[in-house]
């Protein structure tokens, strides 16, 4: 399996927010309410992630609802690819 790094999952979150025309702060704990990082751009973060890495990621509601910060979607989707 292809797996991203860290580094790797924070760019395809900027490609992201980018999209939208936010911009990804550089902190990771900033809080995803406050930046407008929503579960539907979650979604479309964990969608790249799967094509960067030709893996299905597979996670539940109840992981999802412990993230409120960048570095909490960053470690998350990091451990996911290593399950």
């Amino acid at each position: 399996m292809n797996s991203l790094s860290r580094s790797q999952v924070r760019d395809l979150m900027a490609q992201v927010m980018k999209n939208q025309g936010k911009e990804l702060p550089d902190d990771d704990s900033a809080d995803l309410r406050t930046i407008g990082f929503r579960s539907l751009d979650f979604s479309e973060l964990a969608l790249r992630v799967e094509d960067e890495t030709g893996e299905e990621l597979n996670f539940d509601a109840p992981g999802l609802r412990q993230i409120a910060t960048v570095g909490d979607v960053l470690d998350f989707l990091v451990q996911l690819q290593s399950e």
